[in-house]
């Protein structure tokens, strides 16, 4: 639900809006930005219950969708308490070293995916194997691969994913001259980055004034990636993105978008991105299904009826979270019990009805009803089958411990260098290749 500072944000609520944040995005009454939230499974609260504590970064919805308050009705022993930080930056270290210590951590513990498989790699004998507790078959095989060692642990249990589409701007469009249906717009650009990229240069042609294309040429090369198998690790865990095609191919689309007139040059997340959906500047954007609750939100109600949803290029990811038990819980009977019933697929259509976070259990979907008020911002799109349809169809990534740093590096210095600076791609890639290689420490 969550994505890089959202890039790992949890992002804005379809609802309430809607209001969620960015797995990433502040927008939680009980943040607590330093990470200074009190932690650790509770013995009890004094009243012969058992109190069950719960870390998550940015908004999961679960007390947004009533869920806690459910739970405690359903099990009257038990109280649910949230631990909320908002910035996974923050979060993720100190879950980190209370895991190492032993002592601290909360009885369940969010990974978001830019942390999963840091965690499975290196922290899988500080969780409960939870695929022993449950039917994995329940969640999409890409999403439980993310969570399980290569000997068969399943550290965490799927919570949200980020299945992609294109939101635009149909009205923009219309004045461009271009054809503003979603189902021919998606045959437009079906199977290729590069030909969304090419509708661009297209729309740059026409283009209303003070208009651009997309909001950023780091935006199109999330959405790209997200659909590639191989990115920045291979099947072994060997280092590869120097020589990655889908590495160089979401590069390259970046790169069109990067040096042509047809980006807002706006970094995501960043006040001036938030204003460019607020003054309609750019007419389209990549969107995982919970960004349209931070369209909602940050274009407000001119946009209202202005933005459409079409079907992405190609099946990709953005963005998704986990919840594991710690095996240092002082309640791991009772903290199971929690994780299983909250990432159930009853649940996670609860909470995909208040904020938009699409569930990773596709038993889910048939039934998947999202808020009036969504549906009908965005042109009465059919979001739950645009967005079902590429979560089922979205490929296995192969995933290594130092996929978010290296993202980070080719977005927001490569990428960045190019877009904002006037750099040459060369020297983009050069700057991002530097950063990586001392994370890397190479």
């Amino acid at each position: 639900m969550r994505t890089s500072t959202r890039r790992s944000r949890r992002l804005v609520a379809f609802a309430a809006v809607a209001a969620l944040t960015t797995g990433v995005l502040a927008g939680c009454a009980n943040d607590s930005d330093d990470g200074s939230s009190k932690s650790g499974g509770g013995n009890g609260d004094g009243k012969g219950k058992t109190t069950l504590t719960i870390g998550t970064f940015g908004v999961f919805g679960y007390k947004q969708a009533g869920l806690y308050d459910e739970y405690m009705k359903l099990h009257p022993d038990i109280t649910v308490k949230e631990n909320v930080t908002t910035r996974t930056d923050v979060y993720w270290p100190k879950v980190l070293t209370r895991l190492q210590a032993g002592s601290g951590a909360d009885d369940i513990q969010a990974i978001e995916v830019g942390n999963i498989t840091e965690a499975v790699q290196t922290q899988a004998d500080k969780f409960v194997d939870l695929g022993k507790e449950v039917d994995t078959s329940q969640w999409l095989d890409w999403k439980l691969a993310q969570a399980t060692t290569k000997d068969g642990k399943t550290i965490g249990l799927g919570t949200d994913i980020g299945p992609m589409a294109i939101c635009y701007r149909k009205d923009l469009f219309e004045k461009a001259g271009l054809e503003t249906d979603r189902t021919k717009l998606a045959a437009q650009w079906k199977g290729d980055w590069a030909k969304y990229v090419e509708l661009g240069k297209e729309y740059m042609k026409k283009a209303p004034s003070g208009t651009k294309y997309v909001d950023s040429a780091s935006s199109v090369y999330n959405a790209a990636i997200g659909g590639e198998t191989e990115t920045y690790y291979d099947r072994d865990g060997n280092v590869v993105w120097d020589k990655s095609a889908g590495v160089k191919k979401s590069w390259n689309v970046a790169m069109t978008v990067a040096t042509s007139n047809m980006s807002a040059k706006l970094k995501q997340f960043d006040k001036p991105w938030d204003q460019g959906f607020a003054n309609g500047t750019f007419a389209t954007v990549a969107c995982p299904a919970w960004m349209m609750g931070y369209i909602q939100e940050k274009s407000g109600d001119s946009g209202k009826g202005n933005w459409d949803v079409a079907a992405a290029p190609t099946a990709a990811n953005w963005g998704g979270s986990f919840i594991g038990v710690p095996t240092a819980g002082k309640h791991q009977k009772e903290a199971i019990e929690l994780a299983k019933w909250l990432t159930a697929p009853e649940q996670q259509a609860k909470v995909f009805a208040k904020q938009a976070s699409f569930p990773s259990t596709p038993s889910a979907y048939a039934d998947l009803e999202p808020a009036a008020a969504t549906t009908a911002y965005f042109s009465d799109a059919p979001i739950t089958q645009i967005f079902s349809d590429s979560a089922n169809t979205i490929p296995t990534q192969y995933h290594g411990a130092k996929d978010q740093p290296i993202l980070s590096a080719i977005t927001d210095i490569g990428i960045l260098q190019v877009e904002q600076k006037g750099k040459t791609p060369t020297q983009g890639w050069d700057a991002a290749t530097k950063e990586i290689k001392d994370v890397l420490g190479q």
